[in-house]
């Protein structure tokens, strides 16, 4: 990692960055704790080496932007656009983003994606259910609970590198880190309750 990137990376945690949605980046020795760790879970493997969407491209761009950079999350990008959450997601500081991948969204029946996709209300309370206005990294899921933007609150469970977010959905890929963010990216999309 440059030095560059190192410096962005230590102001964005003093600033309490974590929000996302993408892959994480290692962390230099003198960043601080707070800040998380490397990118952890199976679906870390899939994450470009370098250029967009890689996890130093993703950590320099706030979370809508770097989502958008990142091929797996393109359908939570077209919801977040149209709910227009981008500019609340970028500008926002020190937020966690449990950012559904394509394949979660496909898990929903089509009739019903359309329904939620055509009801901004709906749409906004589901996407703001995904995002806590704290930093959560992997040391906080062996047993967290946390409340969502939303209003209501989503667990968390596990340990090792294998965690679920209220029993239903897993972390494919965690830690992941972008300049206002960390993103633990999920398989199923959560629901309010």
């Amino acid at each position: 990692m440059n030095p560059t990137h190192t410096r962005r990376r230590v102001a964005a945690a003093l600033a309490a960055a974590a929000l996302s949605v993408s892959m994480g980046v290692a962390l230099a020795p003198q960043a601080s704790a707070d800040e998380g760790g490397t990118p952890f879970g199976p679906g870390c493997a899939s994450v470009p080496k370098e250029g967009p969407g890689s996890v130093e491209d993703m950590a320099d761009d706030p979370v809508a932007t770097a989502a958008s950079n990142n091929p797996a999350l393109s359908t939570l990008v077209a919801a977040v656009k149209k709910a227009g959450l981008v500019d609340t997601l970028n500008n926002a500081k020190d937020i966690t983003v449990f950012a559904p991948t394509n394949d979660a969204f496909a898990k929903i029946p089509k009739s019903d994606l359309d329904k939620v996709l055509a009801d901004k209300d709906m749409l906004t309370k589901i996407l703001t259910y995904h995002v806590v206005d704290q930093p959560v990294t992997k040391a906080d899921l062996a047993d967290g609970s946390f409340k969502t933007l939303e209003g209501g609150t989503l667990t968390t469970s596990g340990s090792g590198d294998a965690y679920k977010v209220n029993d239903t959905a897993t972390i494919v890929c965690g830690d992941v880190h972008t300049s206002n963010a960390t993103v633990h990216i999920i398989d199923t999309v959560l629901m309010p309750k």
